[in-house]
C-alpha cells in the first residue's frame, strides 16, 4: 500500500502535486480536509483547492479525528490528506496530546489498505521564531514530519512546483 507525503514551503505547489498522484490510482479519490474556514482568507483558499479539483472528490472535513477518518473511507479510493500541519495547529489549539496522535496516524498508516497521499509544510527552514509558541509549533512540526516520513514509503520535497525524491 502507498503511503506518500509531499513536503514544501507555502505556495510551493504541494497540494496541486499531491492531487496528481492521488489520481494515479484507481477508484473515486477522497480529499480529507484538515482546514476549518475561519475567516474570509481561509474561505478563499478553500474555494481555490475545491475550484481546482473538481467535483469528482469525496470530500470529508477532518480537523482533528484524521486516524478514524483514514479508517472509515479505507478500501476504496485514494485518500489525499491536506494537510497535516493544519491538523497539528488544530490538535495544538484544542489541548490535544499531539505526539500521541501523531504517533497513532505513523501506527495505523502501514494497515490501511487504500493508499494515503499526505500533505504538510517544511515550517522550519526559516528563522528562529521570537515567541515560545511559534517555537513549539515549529518544533512539533518537525517532530510530525520525521515520525510520518519514517511511515511513508515515499517522500518529496516541492520546491517552486517541481518535486524531489527523498525516499
Amino acid at each position: 500500500m502507498a503511503i506518500i507525503l509531499i513536503t514544501g514551503g507555502a505556495r510551493s505547489g504541494k497540494s496541486k502535486r499531491a492531487e496528481m498522484r492521488t489520481r494515479t490510482f484507481p477508484g473515486e479519490p477522497v480529499y480529507v480536509a484538515t482546514a476549518e474556514a475561519l475567516d474570509a482568507e481561509m474561505e478563499a483558499r478553500i474555494a481555490e483547492h475545491r475550484a481546482r479539483r473538481g467535483a469528482d472528490w469525496i470530500e470529508r472535513e477532518v480537523p482533528l479525528d484524521l486516524v478514524p477518518a483514514l479508517v472509515a473511507t479505507d478500501g476504496g479510493g485514494a485518500r489525499l490528506v491536506d494537510c497535516l500541519t493544519l491538523w497539528l495547529s488544530n490538535l495544538l489549539h484544542a489541548e490535544r496530546n499531539w505526539e500521541h496522535e501523531v504517533n497513532a496516524l505513523a501506527a495505523a498508516l502501514p494497515h490501511l489498505k487504500s493508499p494515503v497521499v499526505l500533505v504538510t509544510n517544511e515550517v522550519g527552514l526559516g528563522i528562529v521564531p521570537d515567541n515560545a509558541l511559534a517555537r513549539r509549533y515549529r518544533d512539533a512540526a518537525g517532530i510530525m514530519n520525521q515520525v510520518i516520513g519514517a511511515a511513508s514509503n515515499e517522500v518529496e520535497f516541492v520546491v517552486a512546483g517541481l518535486p524531489m525524491k527523498l525516499k
